[in-house]
């Protein structure tokens, strides 16, 4: 199904994060609206989200083995590692309170645990902004051969259909004489031009 363990990484992070930020957003809703269905909702999706966690950091250390990738990245990924795995233990660790005193949290602890679940997916979204990164802006789990014929690929370029014009503007800026392989003194100027050198 997947070619490489980064593309399997990827495949398991998203579910768990969209179930971890909804269970924190559910116990909240249900304790300012006194609902516990919502707060019970909160619980599966918590758990659920947890233990897809456990999968997606499997599948991370794997990727992390395997894919190439260079120094600059080295250093993001070993802390993109670290902390998802100490979210991941938070989330986990989460589960098993509210599972084991779900019914029987004295007034303390629904606000601890409630201000840990919210600083857990506060480190959720930094974890996803490191992956985010690692990728995007570093290549990480694309193979350098894939990585060479996309570059090559860009570099001749492609045309759009009508009414599908994107912005090229963050391109660096072309010498417009030298790409008609004209030298930078032969080239015409249109009337009114001051004199100037080149």
């Amino acid at each position: 199904m997947w070619d490489t363990a980064a593309e399997a990484h990827a495949a398991f992070n998203d579910l768990p994060a969209a179930l971890l930020v909804a269970a924190v957003l559910f116990q909240l809703l249900g304790l300012a609206l006194k609902q516990e269905t919502l707060r019970m909702a909160g619980f599966w999706m918590l758990f659920a989200g947890a233990v897809g966690a456990l999968a997606a950091v499997a599948t991370g250390l794997r990727a992390e083995a395997t894919i190439e990738h260079g120094s600059a990245a080295h250093m993001i990924m070993e802390r993109h590692q670290t902390l998802a795995i100490t979210m991941t233990v938070i989330f986990v660790g989460l589960a098993i309170w509210t599972g084991w005193r779900r019914n029987r949290m004295a007034k303390w602890e629904t606000p601890t645990f409630l201000s840990i679940a919210v600083l857990g997916t506060l480190l959720l979204f930094y974890v996803g902004h490191l992956g985010g990164s690692l990728v995007f802006r570093y290549g990480a789990g694309v193979p350098t051969a894939t990585l060479e014929a996309a570059l090559a690929d860009r570099a001749v370029g492609h045309e759009h259909a009508p009414g599908e014009e994107h912005d090229h503007d963050s391109a660096a800026p072309v010498d417009s004489a030298a790409a008609a392989g004209q030298a930078s003194g032969d080239h015409d100027h249109s009337q009114g031009t001051p004199p100037h050198e080149h």
